[in-house]
């Protein structure tokens, strides 16, 4: 078109592709100055009733006046009927193009972003929402000036649009959650792209990624971004908080117009230019515990070694501020001579805390060192020759100062539960770590061990509330997979019942009685017991995976996969609750959610059995992974690997008879299927009911008997 004239506009230069078509640079034979043109898709053209709607926003927007909003003059029509829009043209660089070239200033980029919060503050305040803020929509022209491109324009999927109920509008990549997954938008979703701008100019990367749009779209929904600090350490505190908060999933979290960021924004570079804003970011702190090494000539000690750990970790996972890594994660590194290094970057943690306990009669030699997985430095470390009767003082003592090395404020109820003593008898807290290390086998043998275990500590002293909480898990577990004996059910109830009188603080008794009371069908008092456990602990994984268990049963998938998801979360090594969510996201028909769940939850699993390669669940979980994905191939070697691990294994055998049907290897499916059923466990009878990989054999005589006899 380069040399023609449309209306009175004679096209001088092709500017690129925009948002919505080809951008021209041209010039107004009657005004006598340059403009662009942007010629709108054929496609977009033909439908009347998108034409009309794009007319409408384009002309509301057009009314829009505001130096830091680029000026429409006017929609126009060539000879053969296709929509042309006409603005102002400016010479400059996209913030796009802007990040290309290099880092931008910290300070350029809190000015950057007050002149784009200004321009959408008038857009907002116009009822205008523009959906599709990213950084090549934003032009810094040569005096400095942000002008926001393509009000009234929207994009989706690199297809021409005007926005529609339920439709995806914008550049996926920098989508709200809302938009992402087509709901309705607002305001709040110009103030999260314009998050995911501030942040890609910080740290020079999009905080949401992904191989294919369906993956970047999970990221977006389920996944938090790293904080732009562990990207670029200079990033201050103040702006980042900004920035997060602007990106905020939760909508009652986020900005709830533009004109609150730009207060904000305006407050913090007062701040930076008088030199009082703090210039290096606080992010949050993580560490891994590892199991303390046995120094002891005694080698039965080892549950002693090991139950110190676990008890440092439970307390400090209680802390809202610090990440602590998982138990299971931790503890896949007992026994190795890895490097805290490596076994840091394996977990994703900051620090790792290792150490050794001796104990010989009344007496405790424990050494313990704090050390920096960036440079394998000691952050802290301490000495600790004391009476047997001392161990909780000094399991006290250690939270605390890795608390004061780590930076970490803590709240009033952080401190109460850290002050918190759960027993003041050394026996009986020796018969509790002792069930403990029992109840983590989780095969049926070792769960009556762990039941006599509790019980004794429970003799020792009455009012052990985490004892029954051991207890009643014993009988849950029981039940659930083994005997489903209403006795065990009922054991269960009453055990952590009294768990939580003894302490209705303690989120562990919540989140034991919320079992107890899904295996006893009382689904309603479980949600509720179980949203109180993540009330009272964030932090406590178990209360998300078993609330997401409950909303299964009760074939409410979409809450499941929610929590599932918010189970992941909080565990961030765990490949277990993701691959769960993709069942749940199977069963819900949402192939976008499935396929990004699968690759994420397979990602974690792949890493988990390089650690742990005699975990048959991770095998089994992977080999549905490979399945949705459509590896059969993999998944066939993953589940045969599973089954040599564990072939007798009812978890096992269950999942391995999901894969079969997904292959259509009937009779494999039938094999498994019906040794799980003989079991009579209470718990696959619950999950079978809502299992999407079961669905085509549902009118199977077969199936049909297999499930009456069940």
């Amino acid at each position: 078109m380069i040399g023609q004239t449309v209306a009175h506009y004679k096209i001088t230069e092709e500017l690129g592709e925009g948002g919505m078509g080809l951008l021209y640079k041209a010039e107004d034979t009657r005004l006598k100055r340059t403009v662009a043109l942007k010629f709108l898709p054929d496609e977009l053209t033909r439908d009347e009733d998108a034409k009309e709607r794009f007319i409408r926003e384009a002309r509301a927007a057009s009314g829009l006046q505001h130096n830091n909003i680029c000026t429409i003059h006017e929609i126009g029509k060539t000879g053969d009927g296709r929509l042309f829009i006409c603005m102002d043209y400016y010479e400059g660089e996209t913030l796009k193009e802007k990040i290309a070239s290099g880092p931008v200033s910290i300070d350029d980029v809190v000015d950057v972003a007050i002149q784009v919060a200004g321009g959408l503050s008038k857009a907002h305040d116009a009822g205008i929402v523009h959906r599709d803020i990213k950084s090549a929509n934003l032009l810094v022209t040569e005096d400095g000036v942000v002008k926001i491109l393509d009000f009234g324009l929207a994009k989706s999927g690199g297809t021409a649009r005007v926005t529609k109920t339920g439709t995806t509008v914008g550049t996926v990549a920098y989508m709200s959650p809302e938009q992402a997954t087509g709901g309705d938008v607002d305001e709040r979703s110009d103030v999260f792209s314009l998050g995911v701008v501030m942040y890609e100019l910080l740290t020079g990367e999009l905080p949401f990624k992904g191989d294919h749009d369906a993956a970047i779209i999970y990221s977006i929904v389920n996944l938090e971004p790293k904080s732009p600090s562990q990207i670029r350490k200079e990033v201050p505190a103040e702006i980042e908080e900004i920035v997060l908060r602007a990106m905020a999933k939760d909508l009652t979290r986020r900005y709830r117009l533009a004109d609150e960021m730009l207060a904000q924004l305006k407050r913090s570079k007062r701040s930076l230019e008088s030199g009082t804003a703090d210039r290096a970011a606080v992010r949050q702190p993580s560490i891994a515990v590892l199991p303390f090494t046995n120094m002891s000539a005694d080698r039965e000690q080892d549950y002693f070694c090991d139950g110190m750990a676990e008890d440092i970790i439970n307390n400090l996972s209680q802390i809202v501020g610090l990440r602590v890594a998982a138990r299971t994660s931790s503890f896949a590194y007992k026994g190795k001579s890895a490097d805290v290094r490596e076994i840091g970057r394996n977990l994703g943690v900051d620090t790792v805390l290792e150490g050794g306990v001796q104990k010989a009669g009344d007496r405790l030699r424990i050494t313990v060192q704090l050390v920096n997985v960036m440079d394998g430095y000691h952050v802290w470390s301490e000495k600790f020759d004391r009476d047997l009767e001392d161990v909780f003082a000094i399991q006290d003592e250690i939270g605390r100062n890795i608390v004061e090395s780590l930076e970490v404020k803590l709240t009033d109820k952080e401190r109460r539960v850290l002050d918190k003593v759960p027993t003041k008898d050394v026996e009986a807290y020796d018969f509790y770590i002792r069930g403990r290390q029992s109840f983590h086998r989780l095969s049926e043998r070792p769960l009556h061990r762990a039941r006599n275990l509790f019980t004794s500590a429970i003799i020792i002293d009455p009012a052990y509330a985490l004892a029954y909480c051991g207890l009643a898990d014993c009988h849950s577990m029981l039940y659930m997979y083994f005997d489903s004996d209403k006795t065990n059910i009922e054991n269960a109830v009453t055990a952590s019942k009294k768990a939580l009188e003894l302490d209705p603080e303690l989120a562990e008794s919540h989140a034991s009685y919320g079992l107890a009371n899904m295996m006893a069908e009382q689904y309603d008092r479980a949600e509720e017991v179980l949203r109180k456990a993540i009330q009272l602990s964030p932090n406590l994984y178990e209360a998300y995976y078993y609330c997401a268990r409950t909303y299964w049963v009760r074939g409410d998938l979409e809450k499941a996969a929610e929590f599932f998801i918010k189970a992941s979360a909080v565990r961030q090594e765990d490949y277990q609750a993701l691959l769960l969510a993709a069942n749940a996201y199977r069963g819900l028909n949402k192939p976008t959610e499935l396929e990004a769940a699968c690759r994420r939850g397979l990602e974690i699993a792949e890493r988990h059995v390089v650690n742990e390669p005699d975990d048959a669940r991770a095998w089994c979980l992977g080999a549905q992974a490979h399945c949705q994905l459509g590896d059969r191939e993999k998944a066939l070697e993953w589940i045969e690997r599973a089954l040599s691990l564990a072939r007798d294994d009812l978890m096992v055998l269950y999942n391995s008879a999901c894969v079969y049907a997904e292959l259509k290897m009937s009779d494999k499916f039938f094999e498994c299927f019906g040794r799980t059923l003989k079991s009579k466990s209470r718990a696959y009878k619950e999950w079978i009911q809502h299992d999407p990989y079961l669905e085509q054999f549902r009118d199977d005589p077969l199936f049909s008997k297999l499930m009456e006899e069940f």
